[in-house]
Protein backbone atom coordinates (compact mmCIF):
# COMPACT_ATOMS: atom_id res chain seq x y z
CA UNK A 1 0.00 0.00 0.00
CA UNK A 2 2.54 2.34 0.81
CA UNK A 3 4.19 1.56 -3.11
CA UNK A 4 1.07 2.65 -4.18
CA UNK A 5 0.67 5.91 -1.95
CA UNK A 6 4.08 6.91 -3.41
CA UNK A 7 3.36 6.25 -6.82
CA UNK A 8 -0.37 8.29 -6.34
CA UNK A 9 1.80 11.32 -4.60
CA UNK A 10 4.17 11.49 -8.01
CA UNK A 11 1.46 11.49 -10.35
CA UNK A 12 0.16 14.32 -8.58
CA UNK A 13 3.14 16.61 -8.12
CA UNK A 14 3.70 15.71 -11.52
CA UNK A 15 0.55 16.71 -12.99
CA UNK A 16 -0.79 19.37 -10.54
CA UNK A 17 2.89 20.26 -9.71
CA UNK A 18 2.65 24.38 -8.16
CA UNK A 19 -0.20 25.64 -9.42
CA UNK A 20 -3.55 23.30 -9.76
CA UNK A 21 -5.15 26.25 -11.25
CA UNK A 22 -2.75 25.35 -14.41
CA UNK A 23 -3.79 21.94 -14.16
CA UNK A 24 -7.59 22.73 -14.52
CA UNK A 25 -6.60 24.76 -17.71
CA UNK A 26 -4.84 22.72 -19.92
CA UNK A 27 -7.71 19.84 -18.58
CA UNK A 28 -10.70 21.83 -19.69
CA UNK A 29 -8.40 23.03 -22.93
CA UNK A 30 -8.03 19.27 -23.95
CA UNK A 31 -11.80 18.73 -23.19
CA UNK A 32 -13.33 21.75 -24.91
CA UNK A 33 -10.75 20.74 -28.16
CA UNK A 34 -12.10 16.71 -27.85
CA UNK A 35 -15.97 18.08 -27.38
CA UNK A 36 -15.16 20.27 -30.81
CA UNK A 37 -13.43 17.53 -32.96
CA UNK A 38 -16.48 15.36 -31.73
CA UNK A 39 -19.00 17.45 -33.43
CA UNK A 40 -16.77 18.32 -36.56
CA UNK A 41 -14.98 21.53 -36.13
CA UNK A 42 -11.61 21.76 -36.78
CA UNK A 43 -10.22 22.12 -33.08
CA UNK A 44 -6.13 22.78 -33.72
CA UNK A 45 -6.42 26.23 -32.40
CA UNK A 46 -8.27 25.77 -28.96
CA UNK A 47 -5.06 24.22 -27.11
CA UNK A 48 -2.32 26.99 -28.46
CA UNK A 49 -5.19 30.19 -27.47
CA UNK A 50 -5.68 28.10 -24.00
CA UNK A 51 -2.04 27.81 -23.40
CA UNK A 52 -1.18 31.61 -24.25
CA UNK A 53 -4.07 32.57 -21.63
CA UNK A 54 -3.37 30.91 -19.04
CA UNK A 55 0.34 31.32 -19.21
CA UNK A 56 -0.56 34.96 -18.84
CA UNK A 57 -3.02 34.21 -16.28
CA UNK A 58 -0.33 32.20 -14.38
CA UNK A 59 2.40 35.29 -14.74
CA UNK A 60 -0.21 37.79 -13.93
CA UNK A 61 -1.11 36.26 -10.71
CA UNK A 62 2.82 35.43 -9.93
CA UNK A 63 4.29 39.24 -10.44
CA UNK A 64 1.11 41.07 -8.58
CA UNK A 65 2.92 40.61 -5.47
CA UNK A 66 6.51 41.81 -7.05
Amino acid sequence: MKYLKAFGAFWYDFIVGDDWRIAIGVAVALGVSAGLVHLGVPAWWVVPVATVIILAASLRRATRGV
